[in-house]
């Protein structure tokens, strides 16, 4: 079992738990939420790889979230993603209120396909719940030769999570940003992030398994530093990663997302733009030149506290194959995990 490089402080332990046994469990649970089997299928095994990838707060704890937004009506488990092109000419996906695993997921197939035909594709996502780890979807474009760049934003009156650089009040969504573009030997390189100091997920990770939050990432109702995450659901916010940097990229998604694709519902509105690199340079010569620089940041010698440079990507596709196909859960939220599919006939 490999220990995902966690940012919680726990005070419970953590059990093993098999990804499959996980997938099944969680692929029930969805089913017995009015899900298809076809949905519950897909958003299992993208939660439990997620998880399989150490990215915790986006990995098999989301189950808990997302059955609560189904069963008070913020989520449809009805809804079916749609892909079309709109009265402009422009392709939309549509995510019908559902999850928005896959929604995303049919965006970014689209987004392959209209790149491979025209070069780039630039689309938008609509009325879908949240949209799992987007670092999945970027690599596997990569591998096809595709660079990817994808923006969330909007909806701030109901997701008000980060202060902006020198303010004490929530007022904007965590706003991620992704992008993914074809490496070296070792696969692509993609980076997958909030613009937050640290995820809302971490936040809800941290509730459901009883932990601590790392230092200088979220403040009180008041302003003030915390590390526990109910001062964060009593009215605090969470701290713009990089200080003005990252208030910056949050308001250009917020503005991307609300300003320019329309009133969010659900959760955000996403673009997601597609490049076929090849276009660019020959898919050999590139992963040649792409190796050279990647071999060159590795031999840097590591700074004091650190056992070696990482390349974005490489972590979460290490830690899968050092996995061995078992996931490392805080005890406390595999509890909870359990006690959901016994309440709906699931276990």
């Amino acid at each position: 079992m490999q220990s995902p490089a966690s940012k919680l402080t726990l005070r419970g332990s953590r059990t093993s738990v098999e990804a499959a046994e996980a997938e099944g469990l969680i692929r029930r649970i969805f089913a017995n939420l009015g899900y298809s089997p076809e949905v519950s299928a897909q958003v299992a095994h993208h939660l439990a790889d997620t998880s399989l990838c150490g990215v915790e707060s986006h990995g098999i704890m989301r189950v808990l979230e997302y059955a609560r937004q189904t069963r008070s009506g913020y989520l449809d488990p009805k809804g079916t993603a749609r892909a079309f092109r709109d009265s402009c000419g422009v392709m939309r996906v549509e995510g019908g209120g559902g999850i928005g695993i896959p929604a995303m997921q049919l965006a970014y197939e689209t987004g392959i396909a209209e790149a491979r035909e025209r070069g780039i594709s630039a689309l938008s996502i609509r009325h879908a719940g949240h949209t799992g780890r987007h670092g999945a979807f970027a690599d596997i474009a990569a591998e096809q030769g595709f660079l990817t760049i994808c923006i969330g934003g909007g909806n701030r009156q109901t997701w008000r999570q980060v202060a902006p650089h020198g303010g004490a009040q929530a007022k904007l969504p965590t706003n991620p940003w992704c992008a993914g573009i074809p490496g070296g030997a070792q696969g692509p390189v993609v980076l997958d992030f909030a613009t937050s100091k640290i995820a809302g997920g971490w936040i809800y990770a941290a509730k459901s398994a009883g932990a601590l939050l790392p230092e200088g990432c979220v403040i009180d109702r008041n302003g003030n530093p915390t590390r526990d995450p109910e001062d964060y659901f009593a009215g605090g916010a969470i701290l713009p990663a990089g200080a003005q940097k990252g208030y910056a990229l949050a308001l250009v998604a917020e503005l991307i997302g609300e300003a320019m694709l329309g009133p969010s519902t659900t959760e955000c509105n996403w673009l997601l733009i597609t490049l076929e690199a090849s276009r660019f340079r020959a898919a050999p010569t590139m992963q040649a030149a792409a190796e050279d620089v990647l071999a060159d940041l590795r031999s840097c010698p590591p700074a004091p506290g650190f056992e070696q440079v990482e390349i974005p990507g490489e972590r979460e596709r290490n830690h899968r194959a050092a996995s061995e196909g078992r996931i490392a859960v805080p005890l406390e939220t595999w509890r909870q995990i359990q006690e959901l599919a016994e309440s709906l006939g699931a276990a």
